[in-house]
């Protein structure tokens, strides 16, 4: 891989958001180990095209997301591929922290008092992420939270596991049309960390090369030359 074309690092408990090329390779490693990084996906184009947890999960007959998964639109497209992997789960079903959450579990700090320390929240991270570019509220969706991992137990309970991701763990995101990205470094809502955890991530984007007949995602599911088809239609046509 060459060097990056761009590279930061997004502290704990910030947000960011950038409209990513289609070919473009976003690399996110936990620096620290016990990351978490919620991410939404829209169309830029048509910002009404968002990321479909529920699709992405059945299409691809999976309750994680790992190598060789796409993010599915809900219109049938493919926003990115997870071409790199060093994790093995992610997890799309939790959602986000809001105000209320973090304040129960960590206590309040606000900006005005504990300045770049006050403690954010997923929820209101998207929101202002989003508001940048026109989103509301009504616009959120189910997001992912790379490098967390939540298993159901047999009696229905869901568990996080606070050792999924180590440090210096990284995946990589081939965008296959241009998205924007929302995403923040907000604690996910089931860590029962003691203290507000914030965990930095270094973010690098890369050009990927051209998709090809035999790559490993295009053929992990049938399912997904479909996405592909459907992607590349858009692509040619905008329809």
């Amino acid at each position: 891989m060459t060097d990056p074309l761009y590279q930061d690092t997004l502290p704990g408990g910030k947000h960011w958001s950038f409209v990513l090329k289609a070919g473009t390779l976003l690399r996110l490693t936990d620096l620290e180990g016990g990351a978490n990084v919620g991410m939404l996906f829209y169309n830029p184009l048509n910002l009404l095209e968002r990321y479909n947890a529920p699709d992405t999960l059945k299409c691809q007959h999976t309750f994680k997301l790992t190598r060789g998964n796409c993010l599915y639109s809900d219109m049938g497209r493919i926003f990115c591929s997870i071409v790199e992997d060093d994790i093995g789960w992610h997890d799309t079903v939790c959602g986000n922290t809001t105000k209320a959450m973090v304040a129960g579990r960590w206590g309040t700090k606000s900006y005005q008092a504990a300045r770049n320390d006050w403690q954010q929240n997923g929820h209101d991270s998207f929101l202002v992420e989003g508001g940048k570019y026109g989103l509301t509220g009504r616009d959120l969706c189910a997001n992912v939270n790379w490098f967390s991992k939540v298993v159901a137990q047999e009696d229905g309970a869901m568990a996080f596991d606070p050792d999924n991701s180590k440090a210096g763990a990284s995946l990589g995101l081939r965008f296959e049309m241009d998205t924007l990205v929302l995403l923040h470094t907000c604690p996910h809502p089931l860590n029962p960390a003691t203290d507000y955890p914030r965990r930095p991530v270094l973010y690098q984007l890369f050009r990927s090369p051209a998709v090809t007949e035999d790559d490993f995602c295009r053929n992990a599911r049938p399912e997904n030359g479909r996405g592909f088809a459907n992607t590349h239609l858009y692509q040619l046509f905008g329809a």
